[in-house]
């Protein structure tokens, strides 16, 4: 229900911040601004303070706008107008009107994102789930587990990690710089802290896309294997496993994580076949032991094991606060990091060094609106300054246009993960 109206609230506020700020420059440097429009198409609605004055309209399609200002190159001016002409400026003023439109957008993301740190999120705790043997993190020496306090290059200096976005948002740094990353991480409270580098230069540039953190080995923080949300016709209920159930081990092998527990069952399928496996549960405090065997599916090529249950808990959450000063400070650091990975990504793809998956549509950009609207008025600040990151997603980008009318044309992306299986 929220999906469509948080799509274009999101897009008519950040176009009309773009707009504004093109209108405000105009306005400043002298220029008279004839239309300020957000959207396209017929006008729903129409305002003008009196018959010379600039004329503000909202039209029928919200996906794009336009400050129109007098110019001779679209229509005849006034000799007594000239002086308000945008062709007739000096090009700092031309140019300050044109960047002013990015300019309001990035102000607006700095504003945001200071609130969302002043405010504060809840997010995952940067606890380790256990990596796949093979991946960088398994190599490294990762078992699962394992609480990151510190990130840093190899060379550089080591910043704390509040949380596991902040863990992952310096890996994909790092991978996309090609630069190896160190980890400070304790496996329990008062135990010594260890260092592990993670070869994040091993990966060629064409792997920083959506499966990168697959590679890596860091999917996701550390989440009980709690079974819940149970199919009537899938393979967990007709095998008696109920909601709240705790996997222990499958045929002897120990499940120390929800993500472990997926990636298993999937795995369980890749042949095509599946023998019945002996699921140890724990549930209301006893042992139970349960024959269960996989449904093979198609996942797109591939063959896959479902249970016909969602898998994994809640991880544990911690809110990521700031003060006045550090919060701002921060929401500059942010918007900075995620405009440069952004132009960043863009000129990979444009060169064939990154992959294209890392695009997504209008139609992940509205499924996240909806999301994050859903999850209150912090998410939905997030979603507005930076959409929901995950591995290898591009973050939002306004393209301004240029000259004296500016459309402007707003791409975001973004990536899911499915917890059921």
């Amino acid at each position: 229900m929220l999906t469509l109206p948080a799509f274009l609230v999101a897009i008519a506020l950040l176009i009309a911040i773009h707009e504004y700020g093109h209108y405000r420059m105009a306005v400043a440097c002298g220029v008279k601004v004839l239309r300020f429009s957000i959207g396209f198409g017929k006008p729903l609605l129409r305002w003008q303070a009196n018959p010379t004055s600039t004329e503000f309209v909202l039209a029928l399609f919200p996906l794009g706008g336009f400050v129109k200002m007098l110019d001779e190159r679209e229509a005849p001016v006034a000799p007594e107008q000239r002086h308000m002409a945008f062709n007739t400026q000096p090009l700092s003023r031309r140019a300050a009107i044109v960047v002013a439109g990015p300019a309001a957008n990035l102000l607006l993301a700095v504003v945001l994102y200071a609130c969302v740190n002043w405010i504060g999120v809840e997010q995952p705790e940067a606890i380790l789930s256990p990596p796949a043997a093979t991946s960088l993190a398994g190599t490294a020496g990762i078992l699962g587990g394992e609480r990151v306090l510190q990130v840093g290059a190899v060379e550089g200096d080591l910043s704390e990690v509040a949380s596991f976005e902040e863990l992952r948002w310096a890996l994909t740094q790092g991978a996309i710089n090609g630069e190896d990353v160190r980890l400070v991480l304790v496996a329990k409270a008062g135990e010594a802290q260890r260092e592990v580098v993670l070869a994040l230069s091993t990966l060629e540039t064409s792997q920083v896309d959506v499966d990168m953190f697959n590679r890596i080995g860091i999917t996701g923080p550390l989440t009980q294997p709690i079974i819940g949300g149970l199919q009537a016709d899938g393979a967990a209920a007709q095998a008696g496993l109920q909601e709240g159930d705790e996997v222990q081990s499958i045929d002897g092998l120990p499940m120390l994580d929800g993500q472990e527990l997926r990636r298993f069952i999937r795995a369980s399928g890749a042949s095509g076949q599946v023998q019945p496996q002996r699921w140890q549960v724990l549930r209301a405090g006893q042992s139970l032991e349960v024959a269960l065997t996989p449904k093979v599916v198609t996942d797109g090529s591939n063959s896959v094991g479902r249970i016909g249950a969602y898998v994994g808990s809640r991880p544990a959450m911690v809110t990521v606060r700031y003060g006045p000063l550090d919060g701002l400070q921060r929401g500059v650091t942010q918007t900075w990091d995620i405009s440069a990975l952004t132009l960043t990504m863009m000129g990979k793809m444009l060169v064939g060094e990154a992959s294209l998956k890392n695009i997504s549509g209008p139609l992940t950009i509205a499924d996240y609106a909806g999301k994050s609207a859903g999850l209150g008025v912090v998410q939905y600040m997030v979603f507005l300054v930076a959409d929901q990151r995950e591995s290898g997603c591009t973050q939002p980008v306004a393209a301004a246009g240029s000259g004296r009318r500016t459309p402007d044309v707003l791409s975001l992306g973004g990536c899911d993960r499915k917890t059921g299986i």
